[in-house]
């Protein structure tokens, strides 16, 4: 699944869950959270231990997802 439109189909979104905040395939696993987990530099295998339902393209998704965030367009004069 190296497709980021595929790639960016594990994530959602529902207003009634987890404040509205990204989730993993609808589950109430926060992109938020998986991410602050890596910064902390705990071992993508020991994520996945932790959460047997996430697999490593979920992983890979909210990489992906914080990817695109930041890519926000400068204004210069």
């Amino acid at each position: 699944m190296n497709n980021k439109r595929e790639l960016l189909t594990r994530i959602t979104y529902n207003p009634q869950q987890c404040g509205g905040k990204p989730c993993i395939r609808g589950m109430r696993i926060r992109v938020c959270d998986i991410l602050e987990m890596l910064a902390l530099n705990i071992d993508i295998a020991e994520i996945l231990a932790d959460f047997p339902d996430l697999e490593l393209q979920d992983i890979q998704a909210c990489l992906l997802l914080a990817s695109q965030y930041t890519t926000i367009p400068r204004l210069t004069a």
